[in-house]
């Protein structure tokens, strides 16, 4: 094997190491990027209080945030999918609930997942839910039609210059994924 042949066999090694830990990576990010979501707040993830214990909350009857709804559907999923209100004026520390209306239009049973977000990024830390239909799959028979709650605070320790606070949703088409998840466990195991 002559000097050349055995430098670009080196070489094509390291491209294809380089290949398969980058594409490592790609899997990696989406749990990574979740946790961080989840610990820092960013991207708009809202925090999860259904632990929390409310009656330690102190309500702010003084100061008032307009809590504004928006929804939306990825592309091609046709589904309606609104709020039933726009807007809210919520007191900081006080429980609220907010409906959203879903239907499937489709003639096939179909199972969606809302993805939240809180604008701006900075106050996602501070909007808390203890219910929401975005914590699980929501599988809808054909042509079905439901409302679904979303029970809300404010941390009081908002900060003052924020206003104006936007949760808006986005459904996704996980049909395919929740049937072979579904299939995965009940499939016989074999030993």
């Amino acid at each position: 094997m002559s000097a050349q042949t055995a430098t670009h066999t080196h070489l094509l090694l390291k491209l294809g190491l380089v290949v398969v830990a980058m594409f490592g990576f790609g899997f990696a990010m989406v749990p990574i990027y979740n946790v961080m979501c989840d610990i820092t707040g960013l991207n708009g993830k809202t925090g999860n209080a259904a632990t929390d214990d409310l009656s330690a909350l102190t309500v702010d009857e003084k100061r008032v945030v307009t809590v504004e709804f928006v929804t939306g559907t990825n592309q091609g999923m046709d589904w309606a999918f609104r709020p039933d209100v726009h807007k809210m004026q919520i007191h900081p520390g006080k429980l609220y609930t907010a409906l959203f209306y879903a239907r499937n239009n489709y003639g096939i049973p179909m199972v969606g997942q809302a993805v939240p977000s809180v604008a701006p990024s900075n106050a996602a830390a501070y909007f808390r839910k203890t219910e929401c239909f975005s914590f699980t799959n929501q599988r809808f028979e054909a042509g079905e039609e439901r409302e679904m709650p979303v029970r809300f605070y404010i941390d009081p320790r908002l900060p003052r210059d924020i206003h104006t606070v936007t949760l808006s949703y986005t459904f996704f088409d996980v049909t395919d994924t929740a049937r072979r998840e579904q299939d995965t466990q009940t499939a016989p195991k074999t030993n």
